[in-house]
């Protein structure tokens, strides 16, 4: 289930980003899925380890609105360039998502990882840039 092209570095924004946000599986399953057990992820310098994203899902699945999240058509990621190269991964996206309470969260995310050998994410360093667009 690792990464290992462009193809699966685009499936892996949409559906971590979609799954971490909506659905009913355990965080730390999907975390399993996509990353080692002991990932660093780098968001606008703030490192998050594996305890702090599980403890991150549960205010952003209360605040998202899952109808719009858990469509089949979902396009809330925009997938503007991905790249894979050997152990190491980039990819320039927006982020699209309606809050519960109407509001739209944007942002534009450039986004740079180191992949284990198995294909899972072993770091992220990442910095995003809030859209104008948001409400």
């Amino acid at each position: 289930m690792g990464i290992s092209s462009e193809r699966d570095l685009a499936d892996f924004l949409i559906t971590y980003t979609r799954d971490m946000a909506v659905s009913d599986e355990e965080p730390d399953a999907i975390l399993d899925r996509y990353f080692v057990p002991d990932f660093e992820y780098c968001n606008d310098g703030l490192v998050i380890d594996r305890q702090r994203m599980i403890d991150h899902v549960r205010p952003v699945r209360k605040n998202v609105d899952k109808e719009v999240m858990t469509a089949d058509d979902w396009s809330g990621v925009e997938i503007h360039e991905a790249l894979v190269s050997g152990d190491r991964i980039a990819a320039r996206w927006t982020l699209r998502t309606k809050l519960r309470k109407g509001k739209i969260f944007a942002a534009e995310i450039y986004m740079f990882g180191h992949l284990a050998s198995d294909g899972r994410i072993r770091r992220i360093d990442q910095i995003s840039k809030q859209l104008e667009e948001a409400q």
